[in-house]
C-alpha cells in the first residue's frame, strides 16, 4: 500500500478484508493487535495447510517517535528460523526494526503509538477489570514509551513470586528482591496511569464536541495511595509491606491479590454523574470515541506525539452531527486515522481530506 500521512478510508463489502488491514496495522505496535488474537489465529485458513511453512508477516515504513523506521513482524514458522538467534522460540512473534531482530515487543513502543476502537470494544465498560485496564495501558503507551517495559518487568517478577510461593519455597532474600521489583515498577506504572488520565480529563473538559463528557480514573491499591497525596516512595513501600505480609495468603490461592495487575479503569458520564456501564450503548460508544480523540489531542499537546488511530465500522453508528464533529476533529488533529465502512457515502464529508481505498477480493483498489 502506498499511502500519505492523511486519514485513510477503507470501504468494501462485509468480509472483504477491511478489518484484516486494520489488524495488520495494529500489529506494528506492542501487544496482540486490535482483535487480541493468538498468533495461530492470524494464520491464513487453508483446506490443507503444509507443515513447516512460513505463516504470516507484516512490513511497513513508519515515521514515529524516533523518525523513520522500517518495522517487520510476524509469526515464526513451526521450525526455528535457520539463521535466527531465537532457536527454540518457534511459534513466537518475532520483531525486526530496520532489519535487525529485537528481543520482545517492548522496543516497538519506542517507535509507534497507536489506539483503536472496534465494535467488539463497545461493551468495554461492562466487561472485566482486565479489559478496562488493558485499554487504559494502551492509552498510556502514547505518553510513556517505557510503560510497556515496566509492566512486563512487574509481570515477570510476579510470576516468579507466585511460583516460589506455590512450591512452598520461602526464600526470604529471593522473595524480598522480587517484591522490591514489583513495588518499584508498580509505583511508576500507577503514576503513569494517573498522569495519562489527568491529561485526557483536561482535554475532554475543554472539548467543544457534543460527545458525552467522560471522566477517566485509574483505581487500585497503589493508584489510590498516590491520589491521596502519598509520594511514589511511600506507595512503593506500602505495596512492598502488603506483599510481604500476604505471602501465606497468596501462596494458598495461587496468585497475587494486591498490585497494579488488579487496578481498574473507571469512567463516569459527567453530565449524568453516572458510571459508564449504566449508560446506554450509544452513550458508551460516544464516550469511548471521546476518550480516544482526547488521548490523541492530549498526546499532541503534551508530548508532540499524535498516535495512529484505527476506527473499525465507526461512522455507521453515529448520528449526522456527531459524525461531522468526528471528521472535523480528525482533520484538526492531523492524525493518520484509518476508518472502515461498507458505504462510501458515510464518509462523504472527508472527500478531499482523506485518501479513499476500496477493499475487494483480498486486494486494494483506488476508490
Amino acid at each position: 500500500m502506498e499511502i500519505s500521512p492523511s486519514p485513510v478510508v477503507l470501504t468494501g463489502e462485509n468480509g472483504a478484508g477491511k478489518t484484516n488491514i486494520l489488524e495488520a496495522v495494529s500489529l506494528l505496535t506492542i501487544g496482540r493487535g486490535l482483535r487480541r488474537a493468538k498468533l495461530s489465529e492470524i494464520d491464513k485458513l487453508t483446506p490443507n495447510p503444509q507443515p513447516l511453512t512460513p505463516t504470516w508477516a507484516i512490513s511497513a515504513n513508519l515515521i514515529g517517535r524516533l523518525g523513520e523506521v522500517k518495522i517487520g513482524t510476524g509469526r515464526a514458522s513451526e521450525a526455528p528460523l535457520p539463521t535466527s538467534p531465537l532457536q527454540g522460540e518457534e511459534n513466537k512473534r518475532i520483531v525486526k526494526i530496520d532489519g535487525k531482530l529485537v528481543k520482545g515487543q517492548a522496543e516497538l513502543s519506542r517507535h509507534t503509538s497507536m489506539i483503536w476502537l472496534t465494535p467488539q470494544m463497545e461493551q468495554l465498560f461492562g466487561e472485566s477489570a482486565s479489559a478496562g485496564r488493558k485499554f487504559l495501558d494502551r492509552l498510556v503507551f502514547s505518553f510513556d514509551a517505557d510503560h510497556a517495559s515496566r509492566i512486563n518487568e512487574y509481570d515477570y517478577a510476579m510470576r516468579e513470586r507466585n511460583k516460589l510461593l506455590s512450591l512452598g519455597r520461602g526464600d526470604k532474600i529471593w522473595l524480598d528482591a522480587l517484591e522490591q521489583t514489583m513495588a518499584e515498577t508498580a509505583s511508576a506504572t500507577a503514576l503513569a496511569r494517573i498522569t495519562t488520565a489527568d491529561h485526557i480529563n483536561h482535554t475532554i473538559a475543554s472539548s467543544p464536541l457534543s460527545f458525552p463528557k467522560a471522566f477517566v480514573e485509574a483505581r487500585g491499591f497503589v493508584e489510590d495511595l498516590l491520589k491521596a497525596g502519598n509520594s511514589a516512595l511511600e506507595a512503593e513501600n506500602a505495596l512492598k509491606t502488603v506483599l510481604a505480609e500476604g505471602r501465606g495468603r497468596d501462596g494458598a490461592v495461587g496468585r497475587t491479590l494486591v498490585g497494579t495487575h488488579r487496578s481498574e479503569l473507571c469512567v463516569t458520564h459527567l453530565g449524568k454523574n453516572m458510571p459508564a456501564q449504566n449508560c446506554s450503548m450509544g452513550e458508551q460508544k460516544a464516550m469511548m470515541l471521546s476518550i480516544i480523540l482526547a488521548q490523541a489531542r492530549a498526546g499532541s499537546q503534551w508530548h508532540g506525539v499524535t498516535p495512529i488511530i484505527l476506527l473499525d465500522e465507526v461512522a455507521g453508528h453515529l448520528d449526522a452531527v456527531k459524525r461531522s464533529e468526528l471528521f472535523e476533529e480528525i482533520s484538526e488533529l492531523k492524525a493518520q486515522v484509518w476508518m472502515t465502512g461498507t458505504d462510501f457515502s458515510g464518509f462523504a464529508d472527508l472527500q478531499g481530506k482523506a485518501q479513499f481505498l476500496k477493499v475487494e477480493n483480498g486486494g486494494i483498489v483506488q476508490n
